[in-house]
């Protein structure tokens, strides 16, 4: 199979990456933390190389409006990571698993307040498919962020929690006013570092994070 020149920095990349390169976090030995697994599906869309995101519906209980990868528990039928992944890509975005390539995956991480342990599959998005939001109540919108947007240092913040928390994150969307952060945005961000591909970026504008993504402001 080949990949794009683009693509060969961040295929070389996931696999000399190692878990503390990304977080601290990792599951503790023993742990009984839930498997999960997310996708990230590298393709090229319209605006050049993107990678493809969802962000989860303002209604739900938990993280609503969050921006993430497609990605989910890991069932008893599924048979690896990989194939949980590709599988809630397809119920989330209508996404065909046949068109895309897997190359590897990213060390499996850790959730302490969800107890999820994480496996980031990553993927040549060879032959796209559409995609759009499958299940409303669910995902919210369905976006292929170009990856140049994501590297440009005017879309770089520093998201701050009014618990406390601090951590890089992206302004993303056509109009630049969804907030990419938390976990995603980490991945994202250590593996564009690993790999040579961050533009130094000035992480003392902070963003603080809209009232719909705490269940405030809602009818």
């Amino acid at each position: 199979m080949s990949f794009p020149d683009w693509l060969e920095p961040i295929r070389q990349g996931a696999h000399t990456i190692r878990a503390q390169d990304i977080s601290r976090f990792v599951p503790p030995e023993g742990s009984d933390a839930r498997k999960g697994a997310v996708l990230m599906l590298f393709g090229e869309g319209e605006r050049g190389p993107d990678v493809l995101l969802t962000e989860r519906a303002h209604g739900m209980r938990s993280h609503p409006g969050q921006v993430s990868f497609p990605g989910g528990s890991i069932d008893e039928t599924d048979a690896s990571p990989t194939a949980a992944a590709l599988r809630e890509a397809e119920e989330e975005t209508g996404l065909d698993p046949s068109g895309v390539e897997v190359f590897g995956t990213l060390p499996e991480l850790w959730l302490p307040p969800s107890n999820f342990a994480v496996t980031t599959v990553l993927g040549w998005w060879k032959d796209p498919s559409p995609v759009a939001v499958v299940d409303p109540a669910e995902v919210h919108s369905v976006l292929r962020e170009p990856i140049a947007e994501l590297l440009d240092p005017q879309h770089r913040v520093t998201v701050v929690h009014p618990l406390g928390y601090r951590g890089p994150g992206f302004l993303i969307g056509d109009s630049k006013d969804l907030i990419l952060w938390g976990f995603t945005a980490g991945l994202i961000s250590k593996l564009f570092d690993h790999v040579g591909l961050t533009r130094p970026w000035d992480a003392s504008v902070e963003q603080e994070l809209p009232d719909y993504m705490f269940g405030l402001g809602q009818d």
